[in-house]
Protein backbone atom coordinates (compact mmCIF):
# COMPACT_ATOMS: atom_id res chain seq x y z
CA UNK A 1 0.00 0.00 0.00
CA UNK A 2 1.08 3.63 -1.02
CA UNK A 3 1.35 5.77 1.07
CA UNK A 4 0.31 10.16 0.16
CA UNK A 5 2.93 12.12 0.54
CA UNK A 6 2.16 14.43 3.24
CA UNK A 7 3.54 17.74 2.26
CA UNK A 8 4.73 18.66 5.76
CA UNK A 9 7.26 15.99 5.69
CA UNK A 10 10.21 16.12 3.86
CA UNK A 11 10.53 13.38 1.59
CA UNK A 12 13.76 10.74 2.25
CA UNK A 13 15.16 12.66 -0.87
CA UNK A 14 14.98 15.77 0.50
CA UNK A 15 16.17 14.64 4.04
CA UNK A 16 19.45 12.63 2.14
CA UNK A 17 20.30 15.76 0.64
CA UNK A 18 20.32 18.15 3.78
CA UNK A 19 22.30 15.18 5.26
CA UNK A 20 24.97 15.19 2.22
CA UNK A 21 25.27 19.35 2.58
CA UNK A 22 25.50 18.91 6.14
CA UNK A 23 28.12 16.42 5.86
CA UNK A 24 30.20 18.55 3.49
CA UNK A 25 29.68 22.06 4.96
CA UNK A 26 30.70 20.28 8.64
CA UNK A 27 34.13 18.62 6.91
CA UNK A 28 34.86 22.07 5.02
CA UNK A 29 34.44 23.60 8.33
CA UNK A 30 36.16 21.42 10.36
CA UNK A 31 39.29 21.42 7.95
CA UNK A 32 39.79 24.91 8.09
CA UNK A 33 39.27 25.22 4.27
CA UNK A 34 37.55 28.31 4.44
CA UNK A 35 40.56 30.91 5.17
CA UNK A 36 38.76 33.64 7.14
CA UNK A 37 39.98 34.59 10.90
CA UNK A 38 36.82 33.90 12.80
CA UNK A 39 35.76 30.70 11.63
CA UNK A 40 39.50 29.63 12.25
CA UNK A 41 39.29 30.56 15.32
CA UNK A 42 35.74 29.06 16.25
CA UNK A 43 34.51 25.32 16.16
CA UNK A 44 30.90 25.14 14.18
CA UNK A 45 28.92 22.62 14.22
CA UNK A 46 26.02 22.65 11.75
CA UNK A 47 23.83 21.00 13.49
CA UNK A 48 21.21 20.58 10.48
CA UNK A 49 20.46 21.47 6.51
CA UNK A 50 16.92 22.01 5.29
CA UNK A 51 16.38 21.41 1.83
CA UNK A 52 13.57 23.16 -0.20
CA UNK A 53 11.55 20.88 -1.94
CA UNK A 54 12.82 22.14 -5.51
CA UNK A 55 17.04 21.42 -3.95
CA UNK A 56 17.10 24.80 -4.95
CA UNK A 57 17.65 26.42 -1.10
CA UNK A 58 19.07 24.99 1.72
CA UNK A 59 18.91 26.54 5.16
CA UNK A 60 21.71 25.44 7.36
CA UNK A 61 21.38 25.67 11.01
CA UNK A 62 24.57 26.49 13.22
CA UNK A 63 25.92 26.42 15.86
CA UNK A 64 29.42 27.69 17.65
CA UNK A 65 30.85 25.63 20.23
CA UNK A 66 30.20 26.87 23.69
CA UNK A 67 27.57 28.71 21.62
CA UNK A 68 30.39 31.72 22.07
CA UNK A 69 29.93 34.86 19.86
CA UNK A 70 27.20 33.31 17.46
CA UNK A 71 27.02 36.92 15.97
CA UNK A 72 30.21 37.18 14.99
CA UNK A 73 30.39 33.31 13.29
CA UNK A 74 27.02 33.76 11.79
CA UNK A 75 28.13 36.67 10.15
CA UNK A 76 31.71 35.05 8.67
CA UNK A 77 29.64 31.92 7.70
CA UNK A 78 26.99 34.71 5.68
CA UNK A 79 30.29 36.31 4.11
CA UNK A 80 31.57 33.34 2.79
CA UNK A 81 28.77 31.75 1.29
CA UNK A 82 29.80 32.16 -2.00
CA UNK A 83 32.71 29.90 -1.64
CA UNK A 84 30.85 27.38 0.71
CA UNK A 85 28.54 27.21 -2.36
CA UNK A 86 30.89 26.37 -5.11
CA UNK A 87 32.61 23.77 -2.69
CA UNK A 88 28.67 22.19 -2.12
CA UNK A 89 27.85 22.33 -5.97
CA UNK A 90 30.96 20.70 -6.60
CA UNK A 91 30.88 18.02 -4.15
CA UNK A 92 26.95 17.41 -4.33
CA UNK A 93 26.06 15.88 -7.81
CA UNK A 94 22.89 17.96 -8.11
CA UNK A 95 21.40 19.88 -11.09
CA UNK A 96 21.36 23.08 -9.33
CA UNK A 97 23.69 24.58 -6.62
CA UNK A 98 21.47 24.97 -3.46
CA UNK A 99 21.70 28.61 -2.36
CA UNK A 100 22.90 28.65 1.45
CA UNK A 101 21.35 30.64 3.93
CA UNK A 102 22.90 30.27 7.26
CA UNK A 103 20.60 30.67 10.63
CA UNK A 104 21.72 30.17 14.52
CA UNK A 105 20.59 26.65 16.00
CA UNK A 106 17.99 27.88 18.52
CA UNK A 107 17.07 24.35 19.02
CA UNK A 108 19.66 23.94 22.51
CA UNK A 109 18.55 27.41 24.01
CA UNK A 110 14.92 25.95 23.79
CA UNK A 111 15.59 22.71 25.14
CA UNK A 112 17.75 24.62 28.16
CA UNK A 113 14.63 26.97 28.60
CA UNK A 114 12.00 23.90 28.74
CA UNK A 115 14.33 21.87 31.06
CA UNK A 116 14.54 24.88 33.22
CA UNK A 117 10.94 25.12 33.36
CA UNK A 118 10.44 21.72 34.22
CA UNK A 119 13.00 22.17 36.84
CA UNK A 120 11.02 25.54 38.42
CA UNK A 121 9.39 25.54 41.76
CA UNK A 122 5.87 25.62 40.91
CA UNK A 123 6.00 22.93 37.92
CA UNK A 124 7.90 21.03 40.12
CA UNK A 125 5.36 21.20 43.11
CA UNK A 126 2.59 20.35 40.52
CA UNK A 127 4.38 17.69 39.04
CA UNK A 128 4.67 16.19 42.78
CA UNK A 129 1.10 16.75 43.44
CA UNK A 130 0.03 15.06 40.42
CA UNK A 131 2.17 11.80 41.59
CA UNK A 132 0.11 11.35 44.78
CA UNK A 133 -2.82 11.66 43.33
CA UNK A 134 -2.21 8.48 41.39
CA UNK A 135 -1.62 6.57 44.37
Amino acid sequence: MVRPNNPAEPSVRLLRVGEQVRHILSEILARGDVHDETLAKHMVSVTEVRMSPDLRHATVFVKPLLGKDEDVVIKALRTNTAYLQREVATRVKMKYAAKLKFLPDESFDEGSHIDSLLRSPRVSQDLEEGESSED
